[in-house]
């Protein structure tokens, strides 16, 4: 069974980009290649600063969502938080919801 993911990413114009794959390398790379959302194709490079890892496609879409529905502000601080756990594991790149 397959992993899912949203994740976030900044853009080189400083704006933030949410979205769901199922294959996160996969996905950045078509992001920057031009081949990824219409949003992120006139904001490129962008780079992945966030993501959650989810068991089915529903938990990931909700999930998405509901992070879209936050402020700007609010996931920044999501961003911040997750960074200073990773900081603090012991190699885990996603955060477990």
């Amino acid at each position: 069974m397959a992993d899912h993911y949203i994740y976030i990413l900044t853009c080189s114009d400083g704006t933030l980009y949410t979205g769901y794959t199922t294959d996160l390398d996969k996905r950045l790379t078509m992001h920057n290649s031009g081949k990824g959302a219409k949003y992120t194709r006139t904001r490129r490079p962008v780079s992945r600063v966030y993501s959650e890892r989810h068991t089915s496609k529903s938990a990931a879409m909700q999930r998405e969502y509901a992070i879209k529905q936050l402020t700007r502000q609010q996931k920044l601080q999501m961003i911040k938080e997750a960074a200073h756990e990773y900081t603090l594991s012991s190699g885990n790149t996603h955060r477990q919801p």
